[in-house]
């Protein structure tokens, strides 16, 4: 598989007549070498490159890299200098939006006869499609987190603090082998749940409202992203009926989802039946994004989106409506694009649960 990663790397050189691509991200390394550590440089060129990385990583790069050879540095910049200068590259492309201006000058600097190419990020393009071990670790990390989600249900009731569940869920999470959470937990009860990232806070669950739990897991480097709103107890009938609202324009989007569907007619599937319910003002966010090494990444799911749907693909169907001194639902599921429509890779039901 990294075979045909890095093929698609070196066609990224071809488009642009360079003689190295210079990859700073670390989940574009990780994409092209397997490397998991904190720290390194990768070196792209038309026919070879190189690993460079610290004497911390020196063994682990060893061990997990394949495709480029590796080697140690002392200090970063200078390596990277005297290996462009020794392979002759005078052409070195790098993603503009990854180098600092800082860095960007000190580069110019210590090689002024070279010339360095800004690129826009089409590493992240190309990793917007998951070859078959990505899927199958993007499954896996899914029902890891969706089970840990289950596992905290009979928790969740009146009096117990925010804070308390988001523990639970991620220490579920890493007891059934996840690495780590994918980001800090949404918990967000009551009239909190009219904050989209209302964070978990010392807030007591009470009865008679509805709570909403965002969260993830980490596995192999790969994330996971799904959003449960559970109601505790009998609730107020206009959250019912929002419940309502965001499912069916959750399970119309989901169901629209196939190869050449233009994202933004997913967006508009899910916006326009808020918005016919009378909720338009109260969805202000995109309706979802790609998930993969990074928790948000390519492609984005909104009006703005240029993208269409392709097979293999990865990204969140989630809308939401948010309505101050109420509250607020969202659901969320993480779907894979196959041959003639969608696969859910997150496993909650979103039907709602009355605990």
């Amino acid at each position: 598989m990294l075979k045909d990663r890095i093929f698609s790397a070196r066609e990224c050189l071809e488009r642009h007549s360079l003689d190295a691509l210079l990859v700073t991200s670390l989940h574009s390394i990780r994409y092209l070498s397997g490397f998991s550590g904190s720290d390194g440089v990768l070196l792209v060129t038309p026919d070879s490159g190189c690993f460079l990385t610290d004497s911390r990583y020196t063994t682990q790069a060893g061990i997990e890299v394949s495709g480029f050879p590796v080697a140690e540095y002392r200090i970063k910049l200078d390596a990277v200098v005297e290996w462009l200068s020794a392979n002759s590259c005078r052409r070195i492309g790098f993603i503009a939006s990854q180098l600092t201006v800082e860095v960007f000058d000190e580069l110019k600097g210590k090689l002024p006869v070279a010339e360095f190419v800004p690129l826009k990020d089409e590493l992240a393009e190309i990793r917007c499609i998951k070859d078959q071990s990505e899927l199958t670790l993007l499954e896996t990390v899914a029902g890891l987190a969706s089970e840990a989600f289950l596992a905290v249900l009979p928790l969740i009731k009146p009096g117990v603090p925010e804070r308390e569940l988001a523990l639970e869920l991620e220490i579920a999470m890493r007891r059934l082998g996840a690495d780590d959470k994918a980001f800090d937990f949404i918990v967000a009860s009551g009239e909190r749940g009219a904050l989209p990232h209302g964070h978990a806070s010392e807030r007591l669950v009470s009865a008679g409202e509805l709570v909403t739990f965002d969260f993830g897991a980490i596995f192999h480097g790969y994330n996971s992203d799904e959003t449960v709103t559970v109601a505790v107890g009998g609730v107020d009938p206009r959250l019912l009926d929002i419940y309502s609202i965001v499912k069916e324009a959750h399970d119309r989007a989901i169901d629209a989802v196939k190869p050449g569907v233009p994202l933004k007619e997913l967006d508009r599937i899910a916006r326009s039946y808020i918005a016919e319910k009378g909720f338009g003002p109260y969805f202000g966010h995109g309706l979802g994004h790609g998930v993969g090494l990074e928790v948000h990444e390519k492609p984005l799911v909104s009006f703005r989106s240029e993208e269409v749907a392709a097979e293999g693909m990865v990204f969140t169907i989630e809308p939401g409506i948010y309505v101050p001194g109420l509250g607020g639902v969202r659901i969320e599921d993480t779907v894979s694009v196959e041959k003639s429509g969608c696969r859910l890779l997150t496993k909650v039901s979103k039907e709602l649960q009355v605990l």
